[in-house]
Order: structure tokens, then C-alpha cells, then sequence
């Protein structure tokens, strides 16, 4: 009889313990100085996160969806305005652009990457097209020498959406610097995760830096003068603070995410799933290890049964979101992001997993085909 195994999607105590005494004693002292409201802290993080991904400006916020909705505002997005993305996301992409009144207009994406397809970009695009938003998904760049060539010949922005994708890429040419504007979410299971909600928008462009500042900051370009219709989407200074210590880790991190993405090759070679494709080493930091399953439900079933927390990311692409039915998408308008969503499945992946808990976890899959 096999022994279950308890292994968890994602183990935050694990990182936290590795990091205790440091992430403490940065919390405390932003108590002892209580200047909680984009402090010392947000001003570091911002300068060292740019600098990390090679881009002018960071400016930090509230949460990931602050982020893409503050980039949206700040290219001037609006009512009448049209915004390509993917159907293969988190219900976010889509929901910013509604919120500034703006139709998302969602397309299929590429099989490999599984991110949004170029070519759709480029029959998609109308004169109402404000802005094109690409999805790092799972921590895997999209095609950006692909999405800039169709912008650019459309005269529209591209905006990357790297929510799962801190530190993909090379330090020349990482996520975050390859778009007009870029936006990052820090929740506490990211890749760079917060203890709590977190974001922040980079560009290369200080004058549409400065805009963001302004927006995250109730449209206030100095206290009590608002020149815009503005929101509260400042970035806490605690969570800045823990992101302060996790930051210089992060490229150990992203490293052992690769190594045990090739272990999972290696432990699953021979089963019927289709594992994800690696088309750049360095523009893949493994978010999530999320290979297309036969039988997907039976297997997350059996294994969940079993000790193993595995998930999905996403069961329902975002044109099929009820939220999202007055837009017209019927199902099986874009394939290959249906198929992905009901045969993907995420298993655990995260720098401190042990060899012994992938194992278990791959003689699992392994042992769920073999009885299929």
C-alpha cells in the first residue's frame, strides 16, 4: 500500500521559514518609523525592481489588477476603445479594460506558449484599438518581437501583463522592459509574492510614469490638488518592505523553478501528457508547471486524493466568462484556448519542493495512467 504524501500547490511557510528573521525585522522596522504611505520602502523598491527589469521607472500598487487598470488609464483608454487580449489569462486582463469603460477583445493564442498568437493580433486590430495586452503566462514570454511588429504596423502600444513572470528573460531583456508598459502582480503565490496584495507598473517612459503616479494617487500631482479622476492604488509599505528582502532572491528562485521543471520532463517522460513547451530557457520562469492532461478531471481527482495539491490555471477561458457573454463568443470560437482549458492541469512548483515530493508527486500521474 502506497504511503499518501502531503504536497502542497504552493508552500508559502516553507519560503517564510528560510527567510524568517530577515522578513521580521524589515516589518519591524517599518513600525518603528510608522511612515506607512509610499515611505522609504515603496521609493527603494521601486528604484531596485526597475533596475532589476531593465526598465526607467517602477511605480508600485495596490495589486496586480491595479496595475493593469492604472497602465490602461494612463495610455487614456476609455469608453468607445478597443483592447486585444488573450483568452487563455486570469479573469483580470479582461476586467481591467472593462473597467475603463473599454470592450476587451479577446483572441486565441499560440499552442506552444499558449500566450496570445501574433497573427490574431494582427486580423483583430480596428481603428478602435487602443492598446494590445500580452500574457507572460505561466511564466513563459510571450512572442514580443512578433506582438511589437504588429503594433507598431497598427500604431497601437503593447502592453505585457507579466503578472507570473518576474525575472523572465535575460538582465538586458527581461519582462517588464519589452513593451510600452508593463504590469506585475506580487500576490503572495507569484514567483516574487508579497504577504498580502502588491503590484507595480514599469516602462521606459517618465512622462507616462509620472501619469501612473499620479492616477495610483486619487489623480493628485501634489497633497489636496487632483487634476484627474484618480484611484487609491498605492502600494503598502509593508508589503514593499518584504519585497524589499525577497527581491535578491529571486534569480535563485527562478533557477531551481527551471531545474525542477526539467526533473518533471525527465519523471514524466512516457505518460500521456503534453508538457509544456520551454522555447527560450532564460524567458521561462515556471509559474506554474501546467502540462495538458488526458482525463484531466479523473487525474486532478485521483490526485488531490492522494496528498497532491494540484489545480488548474484557468478551467474557463475569459470569453466564456458569464461576466463577459454580452461580447458574443460561443463556444468553440477560439479552440486552442478551450482545449487548453480542459485538459491543463497544474502540478506543484515552487523553489523549496523537494526531490522526493516531485517524485512522489510524478509516480502519482504515473500510477493514475497505468490504472486508466
Amino acid at each position: 500500500m502506497t504511503t499518501v504524501m502531503s504536497v502542497p500547490l504552493v508552500d508559502l511557510r516553507a519560503q517564510y521559514d528560510s527567510l524568517r528573521d530577515q522578513i521580521r525585522a524589515a516589518v519591524l522596522d517599518v513600525f518603528e518609523h510608522m511612515h506607512l504611505n509610499l515611505g522609504p520602502n515603496v521609493r527603494a523598491f521601486e528604484q531596485e525592481f526597475a533596475a532589476y527589469c531593465g526598465a526607467a521607472e517602477c511605480v508600485g500598487v495596490g495589486s496586480g489588477t491595479d496595475a493593469l487598470h492604472v497602465a490602461l488609464r494612463a495610455l487614456d483608454v476609455g469608453p468607445g476603445d478597443e483592447v486585444v487580449l488573450p483568452a487563455h489569462t486570469f479573469i483580470a486582463t479582461a476586467e481591467a479594460v472593462a473597467l475603463c469603460g473599454a470592450r476587451p477583445v479577446i483572441v486565441d493564442v499560440e499552442p506552444a506558449r499558449r500566450s496570445i498568437d501574433p497573427a490574431e493580433v494582427a486580423e483583430a486590430v480596428t481603428p478602435r484599438t487602443r492598446a494590445v495586452i500580452a500574457v507572460h503566462i505561466h511564466g513563459q514570454l510571450a512572442d514580443m518581437d512578433a506582438l511589437r511588429r504588429a503594433c507598431e504596423r497598427a500604431g497601437v502600444p503593447l502592453v505585457e501583463d507579466a503578472a507570473q513572470a518576474q525575472g523572465a528573460g535575460r538582465p538586458d531583456r527581461r519582462a517588464g522592459s519589452l513593451g510600452r508598459i508593463a504590469c506585475f502582480s506580487f500576490y503572495y503565490s507569484k514567483n516574487l509574492g508579497a504577504y498580502g496584495e502588491a503590484g507595480a507598473i514599469t516602462t521606459n517612459d517618465p512622462h507616462l510614469a509620472e501619469r501612473v503616479r499620479q492616477i495610483r494617487d486619487h489623480g493628485s500631482s501634489r497633497r489636496y490638488r487632483h487634476d484627474e479622476l484618480g484611484m487609491n492604488a498605492r502600494l503598502d509599505e509593508l508589503q514593499a518592505a518584504v519585497l524589499r528582502v525577497k527581491l535578491p532572491h529571486l534569480e535563485r528562485w527562478n533557477e531551481r523553478r527551471r531545474e525542477l521543471a526539467d526533473r518533471y520532463r525527465a519523471l514524466l517522460s512516457g505518460t500521456p501528457l503534453e508538457l509544456p513547451a520551454e522555447l527560450d530557457r532564460a524567458g521561462h520562469v515556471y509559474h506554474h508547471f501546467a502540462p495538458l492532461a488526458p482525463e484531466r478531471d479523473r487525474l486532478l481527482a485521483y490526485l488531490q486524493e492522494h496528498g497532491v495539491g494540484a489545480g488548474i490555471h484557468y478551467p474557463v477561458p475569459v470569453h466564456l466568462q458569464p461576466v463577459f457573454a454580452d461580447l458574443g463568443y460561443r463556444e468553440g470560437s477560439l479552440p486552442v484556448a478551450e482545449r487548453v482549458a480542459a485538459e491543463t492541469v497544474s502540478l506543484p512548483l515552487y523553489p523549496e519542493l523537494t526531490d522526493e515530493q516531485q517524485e512522489y508527486v510524478a509516480e502519482r500521474v504515473r500510477a493514475f495512467y497505468r490504472e486508466a
